[in-house]
């Protein structure tokens, strides 16, 4: 108790003398909605909001007359529902999941946390659903130390106040490419029969599941999950991801 207390009462003081640095641009964070993001940033970081694609998430600009196409998803057959993302993963954004992926960056889970409360429309999406991180494969997880997807599906099933919890049904097994130097075709076939069930795992049919990612870039590996999960018997399967791009 007298550690809580003690560190309660020197953290203004640290906070004087040597305040955090943003993870965008380095400059101390002052006065800022977040707690590792200066004003500046802050306000560049695109959080989405409606309208959106119904797919992958993306923002669309402007008033919607009709249906729309998006050209971030547009040759992906979603085996998935429904996705969401919280923002786009450009400048600041980029910062963040960069920062979380790469540099073990875990203290940024409390602006997650916080950012996706207080994103009605994404807070909606999370309800009463159980949150499905994409899993790394053994030899990378022994490689990187830690799965990001597991991180931030907790931080997100935090923000739902434990009411959409964190289960580990996916397992990956196996090994492939990094996706980011890939062209969208080979995306498709490199995490093509790459997931499946965690041994003993139960699936409820009427059970609703979000598969949990840092990004959204073209949703092959977030579609190939989603046919793990449709296999061993999820009739709804949805998605959601940190960033989108």
């Amino acid at each position: 108790m007298f550690g809580t207390l003690g560190r309660q009462l020197v953290a203004p003081f640290l906070e004087v003398f040597f305040p955090r640095s943003c993870v965008g641009c380095g400059d101390a964070v002052e006065d800022s909605a977040h707690e590792h993001l200066c004003r500046n940033c802050s306000r560049e970081l695109f959080l989405v909001a409606p309208p959106n694609c119904r797919v992958c998430g993306y923002p669309f600009h402007g008033i919607l007359a009709g249906p729309q196409a998006c050209p971030h998803c547009a040759e992906l057959d979603p085996v998935f529902d429904e996705g969401k993302t919280l923002f786009l993963a450009k400048g600041p954004g980029r910062a963040l999941v960069h920062e979380l992926k790469y540099q073990s960056g875990f203290y940024i889970l409390r602006d997650i946390e916080r950012m996706a409360r207080d994103a009605q429309n994404y807070l909606d999406y999370l309800a009463d659903a159980v949150l499905v991180p994409v899993p790394l494969h053994p030899d990378k997880l022994r490689e990187r130390g830690y799965n990001q997807s597991e991180r931030i599906a907790d931080a997100l099933s935090r923000a739902t106040g434990g009411h959409s919890p964190c289960e580990r049904l996916l397992q990956r097994i196996k090994y492939t490419l990094t996706q980011t130097r890939l062209n969208r075709e080979d995306r498709h076939r490199n995490v093509k029969n790459a997931f499946a069930l965690v041994e003993d795992a139960v699936v409820i049919p009427d059970q609703q599941y979000i598969l949990v990612d840092d990004v959204f870039t073209t949703g092959s590996t977030l579609n190939a999950c989603a046919e793990a999960l449709r296999k061993a018997g999820a009739e709804h399967i949805k998605v959601a991801t940190l960033g989108h791009g």
